[in-house]
C-alpha cells in the first residue's frame, strides 16, 4: 500500500510511519519543514506542506491508496488564549479543509481517508457512558471536533472512505501525557488532579497506531472510531497505578482552583473533567487490543 501522512513527526505519527514502513508500506510524509522532518521519521519520502496555506502538490498524490490525516496545533502545550485558540482550531480545520481539496483533484483518488480527532467532541459528561452514537458537547473542544469532523466527511462526497478517529489520551514513553507525567511522579510530587473522580478514557500508543491501521485495511470500518481503552479508570486510580509501577509515592495532590488559576479554560476541558468512552466500534469490527488494561499498558512503557 501507498500511504500519505500529514502529521508524520508527531507522537503519533512517528510509530505510525514506523509500523507501515515494517510491514512494507511505502510512505510519504508532507511536512512543513521537510529537514527537520528527515530527522524525526524514517519516511519513504518527505515532501514540503503548509496545510493552512493551500492543497498538497498533485505530486503528492501520484498512486497513492490511502491518506492519514495526524496534523493539528498541539492542546496541550500552552494557555488557551484566544489566538491558541484561533490556532487550534485553524490548524485543523483548514489544514483538513485543503487536503480534502487535494484528493479532489488527484486521479485516481485515494481509496480510504483516516481522518484524526479527539474524544473531546463530547465534550465534559461526567458519569455518562459513551460510544460512537453518543451526541457531541457545547464546549470548545466539541465544537472544534465537530468542525474538523465535517471537513474529513467532505471526502465521501468524493467516493472515499472516511474513518474518524476520535482519540483519547494516548500513552506512549517518549512524549504525550505520560512524559509531562513521568518527572513529578518519579521525584515523588505526583498524585491526584482536583477530585481525582473524572473519568480518564486512555489508549497505549501501539494501540492507537492499531486502530489507525485496523481503519486503513477494513474496508467496514467508516465513520467515527473510537481510539481509547475498552477500561476507562478514574484519575484517582491512574495517578495509583502510575506510582505503583514506579514505585513512588502519590500523596502530593494538585488542588483543583491552583490548576484553574494557572490553566484558564484548558484545566476543565483537559484536567479536571473528563469522558467514559468506550471504543464499540473497533470492538465490534474485529479489533484486538494488546493493552487493554492500565496496568500491562505501564509496565509495558515504562520497564
Amino acid at each position: 500500500m501507498r500511504v500519505l501522512v500529514t502529521g508524520g513527526t508527531g507522537l503519533i505519527g512517528r510509530r505510525l510511519v514506523s509500523r507501515l514502513i515494517a510491514r512494507g508500506d511505502e510512505v510519504i510524509v508532507l511536512s512543513r519543514r521537510p529537514p527537520l522532518a528527515s530527522k524525526r521519521v524514517e519516511a519513504t519520502r518527505i515532501l514540503v506542506w503548509d496545510p493552512e496555506s493551500g492543497p498538497p502538490s498533485p505530486d503528492a498524490f501520484g498512486a497513492i491508496d490511502a491518506v492519514v490525516n495526524l496534523h493539528g496545533e498541539s492542546i496541550a502545550h500552552g494557555r488557551w488564549t484566544d489566538s491558541k485558540k484561533e490556532r487550534i482550531r485553524r490548524s485543523r480545520i483548514e489544514g483538513t479543509r485543503n487536503l480534502v481539496k487535494g484528493i479532489a483533484a488527484a486521479s485516481p483518488r485515494p481509496r480510504v481517508l483516516v481522518t484524526a480527532s479527539a474524544v473531546g467532541y463530547y465534550g465534559t459528561r461526567g458519569e455518562e457512558t459513551l460510544d460512537e452514537s453518543s451526541a457531541s458537547g457545547q464546549d470548545f473542544l466539541a465544537g472544534v471536533c465537530r468542525e474538523w469532523e465535517a471537513e474529513g466527511n467532505r471526502a465521501r462526497e468524493l467516493g472515499v472512505r472516511v474513518a474518524t478517529i476520535r482519540t483519547g489520551i494516548v500513552l506512549g514513553a517518549d512524549g504525550g501525557a505520560l512524559g509531562t507525567m513521568l518527572i513529578p511522579f518519579r521525584l515523588g510530587l505526583g498524585g491526584r488532579i482536583g477530585s481525582g473522580e473524572q473519568w480518564m478514557s486512555w489508549i497505549h500508543l501501539d494501540d492507537e497506531c492499531g486502530i489507525i491501521l485496523h481503519a486503513l485495511d477494513r474496508p467496514a470500518v467508516e465513520g467515527p472510531v473510537n481510539a481509547t481503552s475498552p477500561n476507562p479508570v478514574r484519575n484517582r486510580d491512574f495517578v495509583r497505578m502510575l506510582g505503583r509501577v514506579l514505585g513512588r509515592p502519590t500523596l502530593v495532590p494538585a488542588p483543583a482552583s491552583a490548576i484553574r488559576l494557572l490553566l484558564g479554560e484548558m484545566a476543565d476541558a483537559l484536567l479536571l473533567e473528563g469522558q467514559k468512552v468506550l471504543p464499540k466500534k473497533a470492538e465490534e469490527t474485529g479489533y484486538r487490543f494488546h493493552h487493554p488494561l492500565l496496568s500491562e499498558a505501564l509496565e509495558s512503557l515504562l520497564k
